[in-house]
């Protein structure tokens, strides 16, 4: 007397959306880039990074798994409409020029490039004399 239960409810399609001008993000860290495009308010339309594009260990951090993650995050935006966009750049990692590189042979048209590495403005307190 086994029934088959069916669900009521009704999963809602998936809205495409539209996004024409938006902003990319690259974190370029000694280990990995990351490639994080937005809205213009900010909210995530897709992102990309060295281990999402099929590396692992060191060879995420690598200026050609930046590419590839670079090439993979804007091939999504298209798909999406995207054609213009800012760029920002943070962190100091190899993939930081290859990434940028990717960028600008990509169809896309650049508004403008920002670097937005946080500089230490006299940082840390540095430890205490060591007392022998």
């Amino acid at each position: 007397m086994a029934r088959s239960v069916r669900s009521s409810r009704r999963r809602s399609k998936k809205v495409k959306r539209v996004v024409a001008r938006g902003r990319i993000y690259i974190q370029a860290t000694f280990n990995n880039t990351i490639v994080t495009i937005t809205d213009e308010q900010g909210n995530t339309v897709t992102w990309a990074s060295g281990g999402t594009v099929g590396f692992k260990g060191t060879r995420k951090s690598t200026p050609f798994a930046a590419r590839l993650a670079v090439e993979q995050a804007v091939k999504a935006a298209k798909d999406m409409g995207m054609h213009e966009a800012h760029v920002f750049v943070k962190g100091p990692g190899p993939g930081r020029e290859a990434a940028l590189r990717a960028l600008i042979n990509m169809d896309l048209k650049i508004l403008s490039i920002s670097d937005i590495t946080p500089i230490p403005h006299n940082g840390c307190r540095p430890p205490k004399k060591r007392r022998v």
